[in-house]
């Protein structure tokens, strides 16, 4: 009976051609490697994001809380047509892009999570993700949201995204943004990098493991320097001050 109700369950997955591995060199001089990665490394990734679910500095609690999800559904078969890239750096965890394919015409971005900060990992490695939909799958368009300041100028500015506010985004039903065919051939030259293939001895150290990420971000120190509004009365960081000052009194 088990298995018979699985089969209900679990989606079926469009066949759709993987991603070709890239690699770039970063402003730091290192070499970052962007690949797919397998449903069976989905455990070994999630160890690395669940700490940041606790950082609410720049959004990452919510924008971890979700990718943690994304993931675990992917893991466990329960999101149709997803795919998950990982950015890497020696092997490190750089950072992690996923998203899903609609259908043919329409893909569906769903999150960019970086675990390395300013190197413009997370710009990079966005930037392969809509490769991968735009180039190697052939759709049309793709479907984004931001959750922060940074990822607004990232996404909607530098990219120059139209609207598609009549389309509800997959991420809570907010607005869509949209990037054409167009606005991606014209960011080629500025915003697209990479070289393929990725050396023989960089890519084999890439899928020999996902290693854990050297610096990865934490909470301020002063945990009302987190970047939300200090009026916000919804900021965790911002109530646990307020319950450290009461219990100070």
């Amino acid at each position: 009976m088990a298995v018979d109700l699985e089969k209900i369950l679990r989606p079926v997955d469009t066949i759709v051609p993987p991603f070709e591995p890239k690699y770039m060199q970063l402003a730091s001089g290192d070499f970052m490697v962007v690949r797919q990665a397998s449903r069976e490394e989905i455990p070994e990734i999630l160890q690395y994001v669940e700490p940041l679910i606790h950082v609410e500095r720049d959004f990452y609690d919510i924008v971890a809380v979700r990718v943690y999800a994304e993931l675990l559904a992917y893991y466990r078969y329960r999101v149709q047509d997803e795919y998950v890239l990982v950015a890497q750096i020696d092997g490190e965890l750089a950072a992690i892009v996923n998203g899903r394919f609609v259908n043919k015409e329409v893909g569906m971005s769903y999150h960019t999570l970086a675990l390395r900060r300013g190197l413009r990992v997370g710009a990079h490695a966005f930037a392969a993700k809509m490769e991968y939909h735009m180039d190697i799958v052939g759709q049309k368009e793709v479907l984004i949201v931001a959750e922060s300041p940074i990822g607004f100028r990232r996404w909607m500015i530098e990219y120059k995204l139209e609207k598609r506010f009549e389309i509800p985004h997959e991420l809570g039903g907010c607005p869509s943004w949209s990037l054409t065919k167009d606005l991606f051939n014209n960011a080629r030259e500025t915003l697209i990098v990479g070289r393929r293939p990725v050396p023989k001895d960089m890519l084999e150290k890439a899928y020999a493991g996902i290693l854990k990420p050297s610096d990865p971000p934490k909470p301020p120190p002063d945990l009302m320097a987190a970047t939300r509004a200090l009026n916000d009365p919804t900021g965790t960081a911002n109530m646990q001050q307020r319950w450290q000052n009461k219990r100070r009194g």
